[in-house]
């Protein structure tokens, strides 16, 4: 039992240590790109809502003359 949790140790350590690895490879973005991508999400997601909100109020409209 005592060389089973060992291994298991083993493989959580090499497991973050693998995680820390690929995390140095990562390019992260700069403040001005952040902020430039942050900016592109919020408008993308105030788009979409938007044409939903009318697609939803539409079919609202045609519910209430079907009934």
């Amino acid at each position: 039992m005592a060389a089973q949790t060992d291994v298991q140790k083993k493989s959580g350590k090499s497991f973050f240590k693998g995680v820390r690895a690929e995390l140095k490879k990562v390019t992260w973005p700069n403040r001005d790109e952040l902020l430039s991508y942050t900016t592109v999400v919020i408008v993308i997601c105030g788009i979409m809502t938007a044409g939903l909100w009318v697609v939803d109020a539409v079919f609202n409209n045609l519910l209430k003359l079907v009934m």
